[in-house]
């Protein structure tokens, strides 16, 4: 399905019979709806489901400026507000996450219950090494544009950029680039005390991504937090044990209808 919000093409599916309760959906970077097919599979016997590629992933069209989360939160909303959806439960994994936070946290969205899978939205404490290494390219940057031009120099950058940035940002084109960028660069730990409804957050034991500590510290700052930690798994904790992820997000949505 498609519906078109701030003039961009937003792909969508929509699962399950209709029920006083309406789940969405949010997925993590460089990832899109299919990624959520065993959880909708499961959920939709239910409860109504919906499931948004954000703006440049999945088939969502691509935004032609660099968004930042707050702007992926006003599409959500947006998304809410077009469809009429009342009793709204928000999924998140990783990127996704980060969304609701924004969304809740800073926009001020009440939904009926928040679940929280692998969420990002702290930034990490950077060792002294990070740090140098980005004074390093600064410095870098600066002497090359001056010796060899704009073009050249920015070829140059490229080069360095795709050899030492992370996987997700050589994934992305040039767009996708700076809204990664904004993302990744914004802490969004001021948002958190704000969140009131039920939270639960389910987390992989083993996520080097998104690591336990950044759940254990949300657990700490949203009011009417949870937090399940599934054994062995890593950052796709949902994928890595399906059964028992299920029966934990079934038993937090009881009372749902």
């Amino acid at each position: 399905m498609e519906i078109n919000i701030n003039n961009l093409k937003i792909n969508y599916i929509e699962e399950g019979p209709d029920t006083k309760t309406n789940i969405i959906l949010l997925h993590g970077w460089g990832t899109s709806i299919d990624s959520f097919k065993p959880i909708i599979e499961n959920i939709s016997k239910n409860y109504k489901v919906y499931a948004i590629d954000f703006p440049g992933f999945g088939k969502s069209q691509k935004p032609d400026e660099s968004y930042t989360v707050e702007d992926y939160s006003k599409i959500v909303l947006e998304f809410i507000n077009k469809l009429n959806l009342e009793n709204v439960v928000l999924v998140g994994h990783s990127f996704g996450g980060r969304v609701i936070i924004k969304l809740v946290g800073k926009l001020g969205y009440k939904p009926a219950k928040i679940i929280l899978v692998d969420s990002a939205g702290i930034r990490p404490k950077r060792k002294l090494k990070y740090y140098i290494k980005i004074s390093v390219f600064k410095t870098v940057k600066y002497i090359v544009r001056i010796l060899l031009g704009k073009n050249k120099s920015e070829e140059i950058i490229n080069k360095y950029k795709n050899k030492f940035g992370s996987q997700d940002y050589k994934n992305a084109d040039e767009t996708m680039k700076k809204v990664f960028k904004n993302v990744v660069n914004e802490d969004l730990t001021p948002y958190l005390k704000n969140i009131n409804a039920p939270t639960l957050l389910i987390w992989g034991e083993l996520d080097n991504d998104t690591p336990l500590k950044d759940a254990q510290k949300m657990e700490q700052l949203i009011n009417n937090s949870g937090l399940v930690v599934i054994k062995g798994a890593g950052h796709f904790s949902y994928l890595n044990d399906i059964n028992y992820f299920m029966v934990v997000v079934n038993k937090f949505l009881e009372g749902c209808e």
